[in-house]
């Protein structure tokens, strides 16, 4: 059994509704992110791979796309920008793609945050 991962980088803004530090969040500030895919399996006996990487480059690509440098409140379908919906909404946009998803991770190196999504089961 094996585990791919590749990682991509993105800045967005965003706002929260928060009840704790509720004014800072409030006001339209923005993050730099990276996020990690994850997928699991075995290496396919012709190709050699669990997954080919250019297909995971372009699913990838495509998922940074409709984040990087965007408003977040306005992304389609992501509902309030925390780490916990960036996960989710990644893992929407990939598992289609790759077979195998066992994890999203979404980081935020400015503030030592992670959050890991194991996919609307929790299996991944």
């Amino acid at each position: 059994m094996y585990e791919l991962s590749k990682q991509f980088r993105f800045d967005a803004a965003h706002t929260l509704q928060r009840v704790v530090d509720a004014e800072p969040s409030r006001r339209i500030h923005g993050h730099s992110y990276r996020a990690e895919v994850t997928v699991r399996g075995e290496a396919d006996p012709k190709s050699g791979m669990v997954i080919d990487l250019g297909l995971l480059d372009r699913t990838l690509a495509q998922a940074r796309d409709g984040l990087d440098h965007h408003f977040l409140n306005e992304v389609p379908d992501l509902g309030p920008g925390t780490m916990e919906n960036l996960a989710a909404w990644i893992w929407r946009k990939v598992e289609p793609v790759c077979a195998g998803l066992a994890r999203v991770t979404v980081l935020r190196d400015s503030d030592s945050s992670t959050c890991v999504y194991f996919g609307p089961d929790g299996r991944g």
